[in-house]
């Protein structure tokens, strides 16, 4: 990993080293990693002068420079003038000419080839040598990865957002992208999302879709920017296999503990259906109305003999539908809420636990409430219902929101339903103070999550009138519903298996608040498939594997092709994540510091075949040479500006503004690099890689 790594830094520095010999600028040292000297190697006029550690281990007398583990060996030779080092410090690396530091100003000196001493061209030259060399290693290293091949994600709709430019399209799950803006040629899912990214604003990209059943359809698509999202997009989701993906031993036993599935089982039929496709599964999961969606897997052992096991996922139901772009302004209508019949369900609490960390899924937890909980207070917990929020009884999801927005930085009641550890349910009171949110441009009370249906009871929030029942039932609020066409009910499953027993009729829903008050009302059922307006969710994730095809070139001029494609695609992506950060749509906690790389380069080493380093190398030397060309000291781009500034003035800037920009500038470099290595550790000791 560290020889990897290492490489990276070597080619760039590298490219600096080789310009400075061609302008004829006088190298004093070559070094991989940074000071203080490990090992350095020069030759002399005796021989080969060897110095280890010189500045931790330094001499007396004559061997002050070389330090006491300096020495030489070999014959005499012609005396060279640079020395090649390793540094103690395995991270980055730098070239020293004559006249010239990072980490401080250009030094005037009389030599001819001092660095300071040569055209402004020149020492340009010089300086975009090093961004060059790594964007032409990765064009060499990708080069390499074709002609070997690699698995990358195919460019087929695995899922299309609600709302989404894709949606109104008409492209649908399953459908084979094989032409977007005027490209055609070996396609993968990234040139989908960089053909949005790089779309202007209401710019049209055609785009050519071949469905399953093989006909195609040319479509025009305007890629747009959603609510809080942070790049322009289609809407298109990745597609998935149903193989189960390989995790960590800690993961695939919770995995198995709660579904009964295993990394590398592959999904043959939900719900008795069979199975071929990811999105045929998703259908499957999202029309069922059951706690439970019953699985079939095939298994093979070790020995390569396959057998069928049996398998669940728990299923929860939002209790908002997903019908707008914008999630803060679906619970604008009461048609946006889920309902059986017109009859919504109370709400509960799912979500304050990331799913998809299934078995870290409590630190999660823990360090989410300790960023927003502003007191020991009794607060909320996975599982609540909520019963009351302030004077409103019994609220639905928009009447919650509401009421939250009207409590805006004041202490606001709640009255919850919680099942203790014992499975006992409690009432219990707590305050919440909601608070604006600008991320989110609505006021929050400061939690994650999710909100689901409570269909465990048959308790009624509220009827509500929609386009299938425009005439609300008359059922009163927080009323248990007793009884569906005289037969009893326990909850809201009972309640719609009932309901499609007798689609099409004319039905009697019993009711009741409390002994004294109870009731029945009549409802026209309608068809089997209006009944349950609720779409069902996995509440367990399982992490399936990416549906990928083989990349492979026919021979080394298509390699070098497809090298330069996917190089200047990485770049451009580099580009587009710093414009995000810039522009604060980007976190800087989600950036990834040398810690980080090593560590995701430990996990590609082991978990992938070595092509898949290759390529991960490829990445990061495109990366590097953006992030080395930024407009900022003591990068190359910074540099490169103060020479721009040099040329346009007609002499250079002064020493000390120099050294006052250099100082900033290292200080910038060195926060960011301590700021990036924190979050790096903490990734690494909470686990937060998937």
């Amino acid at each position: 990993m560290l020889l990897g790594f290492g490489a990276v830094i070597l080619i760039h520095e590298l490219g600096h080293f080789v310009v400075a010999k061609l302008c004829g600028i006088k190298v004093e040292a070559f070094s991989i990693g940074m000071p203080p000297i490990l090992f350095g190697i020069k030759k002399a006029n005796r021989g080969w002068r060897i110095r280890i550690l010189p500045e931790l281990l330094k001499g007396e007398g004559e061997n002050t420079e070389n330090g006491l583990l300096g020495f030489t060996i070999g014959k005499k030779i012609l005396p060279g003038e640079t020395e090649y080092r390793i540094g103690l410090i395995p991270f980055g690396g730098f070239v020293k000419m004559l006249g010239q530091e990072d980490a401080g100003p250009v030094k005037t000196s009389d030599d001819p080839r001092s660095y300071a001493n040569k055209p402004v061209l020149a020492r340009v030259a010089v300086l975009a040598a090093g961004v060059t060399f790594n964007a032409i290693s990765a064009v060499v290293g990708f080069m390499v990865v074709f002609m070997i091949g690699i698995n990358l994600a195919s460019p087929v709709v695995g899922g299309v957002a609600p709302g989404s430019p894709a949606e109104r399209a008409g492209i649908k799950p399953g459908d084979e992208i094989v032409e977007v803006a005027g490209n055609s040629s070996r396609l993968d899912f990234s040139d989908v999302m960089m053909a949005a990214v790089l779309s202007g604003k209401n710019e049209i990209v055609p785009m050519k879709i071949r469905h399953e059943d093989g006909t195609t359809d040319e479509v025009n698509i305007a890629a747009k920017q959603q609510e809080g999202g942070r790049y322009r997009e289609f809407g298109i989701e990745r597609a998935l296999t149903l193989t189960v993906a390989k995790v960590t031993p800690e993961d695939a036993n919770f995995l198995k503990e709660t579904t009964g599935l295993m990394p590398g089982d592959k999904i043959k039929a939900a719900a008795g259906v069979d199975m071929n496709s990811y999105w045929g599964y998703e259908r499957i999961v999202e029309g069922t109305f059951e706690p439970n969606l019953p699985l079939l897997a095939e298994r093979r052992d070790v020995s390569g003999q396959t057998q069928l096991v049996e398998g669940h996922i728990a299923l929860v139901f939002p209790a908002m539908l997903q019908q707008g772009e914008k999630n803060n302004t679906q619970d604008k209508s009461d048609m946006n809420l889920a309902n059986i019949c017109g009859v919504v369900p109370r709400w509960q609490i799912a979500g304050l636990t990331d799913k998809r960390d299934s078995a870290k899924g409590k630190v999660v937890t823990t360090l989410r409430r300790l960023f927003h909980r502003e007191s020991d207070k009794p607060f909320l917990e996975s599982g609540d219902i909520i019963l009351a929020a302030g004077e409103t009884e019994d609220p639905t999801y928009k009447e919650f929101r509401e009421v939250v927005r009207e409590y805006k930085n004041r202490q606001l009641p709640i009255k919850l339903l919680r099942t203790d550890a014992n499975g006992t349910e409690g009432i219990l009171a707590i305050t919440v103070k909601p608070k604006w949110s600008a991320e989110a441009n609505d006021v929050l009370i400061g939690i994650t999550l999710l909100p689901v249906l409570d269909v465990e009871h048959a308790v009624a929030a509220k009827t509500i009138a929609t386009e299938l029942y425009p005439n609300p039932v008359a059922i009163p609020r927080g009323a248990t519903i007793a009884a569906v066409d005289g037969v009893e009910v326990k909850n809201f499953y009972d309640i719609a298996k009932q309901l499609k027993k007798n689609a099409g009729q004319r039905i009697t829903i019993d009711w009741r608040i409390d002994e004294q008050n109870a009731g029945n009302t009549a409802i026209e059922t309608g068809l089997e498939g209006q009944i349950v307006t609720a779409t069902a969710i996995p509440n367990q994730v399982v992490p399936f594997r990416q549906l990928e095809q083989l990349y492979k070139a026919d021979g080394p001029v298509e390699a070098m092709r497809m090298g330069y494609k996917r190089t200047k695609i990485f770049i451009i992506q580099s580009y587009v994540t710093l414009h995000r950060l810039v522009g604060g749509l980007l976190s800087p906690k989600e950036l990834m510091g040398p810690v980080g790389i090593l560590t995701f380069s430990y996990k590609i080493v082991s978990d992938q075949p070595f092509v898949y380093y290759i390529y991960f190398l490829g990445l990061i030397s495109a990366s590097l040479a953006v992030l080395n060309f930024l407009p900022m000291p003591p990068l190359d781009g910074g540099l490169t500006l103060l020479l721009l500034i040099e040329k346009i003035k007609g002499s250079a800037i002064s020493i000390r503004t120099q050294e006052i920009i250099a100082y900033v500038g290292w200080g910038m470099v060195g926060t960011l690099f301590l700021y990036v290595t924190f979050n790096d550790i903490g990734r690494l000791i909470f686990g937060f890689f998937s």
